[in-house]
């Protein structure tokens, strides 16, 4: 387990990143800013094969979901919206609104099949999981403690009744959870649970870091995991595994990198994925609402994908007297698309790969998912004629990009340009398809978002078959 740090001087700031709970009720004053009057269009190359059409349906929402999140420095990102399916191929659908999480519940044909179940006090989506007679959701809900912040916790329903609620942060462990940036798996026996932490009392008071939680199918907390580990996190992967640890990662802005955090909670010895400079908001967002995901192929090898401004130096800082802090060099002033393996749940497969190269374009909302048998899908959105500042970066949207590549990063199709945007997690149907709920805008990152998220009533449900 990582220590907290000797300082409090790097701490993670409140003002930089806005927790969702922030104006979900607010009036849609900053509507027409978030569309763009271009449409994009699909590239093409006559002698390559293709990726099929996305197919859509739409669903009406019953209330208004705001489909805007304040990042660092004001960054424009997607709200994240959770989209899983259940053993029996019907599909749920999180988002979060004024008077708590709703969870859509839609037929496997992306069709609405029964009113929304409203977790009330809910905060934020986390993580979902989806089950035949309900659903597992990773949020955050009120809590007494020092920071007057929320706590982590995970509720399971069952035939829309609560089944339980397990508050992962508390008192008695020092801890809150005022956003979670976070991931939840289900290995079919327990539940995976991966979250940002802020210190309240003990050794890591007023210090970020990470905290895995194992909770039993009926919501008891099980041995396993850490209290904390990575810090501060920037981001968050986990995979459920049949026996054992899950294979987690974590970006860390201390250590300054993408890191194998699997069973050891990132301490200093944790195998580095890639070097990064990653400060509050330099990374490139985090899993899996804004970037990246973590796949797992029939052989037993990861795949993951990010937004990477890669490193031209790399060295530990020799002025951090506890010999853990490291200072990088980015590569590059904008974030490329870059896609890391792994052999196992613990080790990193060679130098990542890089999908993407222009100096002046930057590279967001980085995902990958499981494509057929062998393949990848990869996906982001483009900003042309970048200007960036403190890590982040504003510029013209040019499209969101699809683009499959084989399990060691070679291309399969070239890119297609695509109205369906990806904000948060991705589902695999019985049949290899994938599908995701999301806002039908068409963004503008032209500049920060300085107000209050504009609203929807309405989501795309949108499928690729393979």
């Amino acid at each position: 387990m990582t220590n907290a740090r000797p300082t409090t001087s790097h701490r993670r700031r409140h003002v930089a990143r806005k927790p969702l709970a922030a104006g979900l009720g607010a009036v849609g004053v900053l509507a027409g800013a978030w569309y763009a009057t271009a449409t994009p269009t699909t590239t093409t190359t006559a002698a390559a094969p293709q990726l099929p059409a996305v197919t859509n349906t739409t669903v009406n929402l019953t209330a208004k979901f705001p489909y805007l999140s304040a990042g660092y420095n004001n960054t424009r990102e997607w709200t994240r919206t959770a989209t899983a399916v259940a053993p029996n191929g019907t599909l749920r659908v999180a988002w979060p609104a004024s008077d708590g999480v709703h969870v859509t519940p839609l037929t496997a044909a992306g069709r609405r099949s029964a009113t929304d179940t409203v977790v009330k006090g809910a905060k934020e989506v986390g993580g979902l999981v989806a089950h035949n007679d309900g659903f597992a959701l990773l949020t955050r809900v009120s809590d007494t403690n020092k920071w007057k912040e929320t706590a982590a916790a995970l509720i399971r329903y069952k035939n829309g009744t609560q089944a339980f609620r397990t508050k992962l942060t508390g008192t008695a462990s020092h801890d809150t959870a005022p956003l979670l940036d976070g991931q939840l798996t289900w290995n079919g026996t327990k539940y995976g649970t991966y979250f940002v932490v802020h210190g309240a009392g003990g050794f890591a008071d007023g210090h970020f870091g990470d905290k895995l939680s194992y909770v039993s199918a009926k919501g008891a907390k099980l041995t396993g995991g850490w209290s904390w580990g990575c810090s501060h996190n920037e981001g968050i992967a986990l995979h459920a595994e049949t026996t054992g640890a899950f294979t987690s990662l974590c970006f860390d802005d201390w250590r300054s990198g993408l890191f194998v955090s699997t069973g050891i909670g990132a301490p200093d010895n944790a195998p580095a994925v890639q070097r990064e400079q990653c400060w509050a908001g330099y990374c490139g967002g985090t899993f899996a609402g804004r970037t990246g995901d973590l796949v797992k192929s029939s052989t037993g090898r990861y795949a993951t994908a990010f937004a990477s401004r890669g490193a031209a130096s790399a060295a530990k800082n020799p002025d951090d007297a506890s010999g853990r802090g490291w200072t990088v060099k980015p590569k590059t002033s904008t974030h490329q698309v870059a896609v890391a393996f792994l052999k196992n749940r613990n080790t990193p497969a060679g130098k990542p790969v890089y999908l993407t190269s222009a100096a002046g374009t930057e590279n967001v909302d980085v995902h990958i998912a499981p494509y057929g048998k062998d393949r990848l899908l990869v996906s982001w959105e483009s900003l042309r004629n970048a200007k960036c500042s403190s890590g982040t970066c504003t510029g013209t949207f040019t499209g969101t990009h699809l683009r499959l590549i084989d399990w060691n990063g070679a291309l399969k199709t070239p890119d297609k340009v695509v109205q369906a945007r990806i904000s948060g997690d991705v589902a695999t149907l019985k049949d290899g398809s994938l599908t995701w709920a999301y806002a039908p805008v068409t963004p503008s990152y032209a500049n920060a978002l300085t107000g209050a998220s504009p609203t929807t009533t309405t989501l795309k449900v949108a499928r690729l078959k393979p």
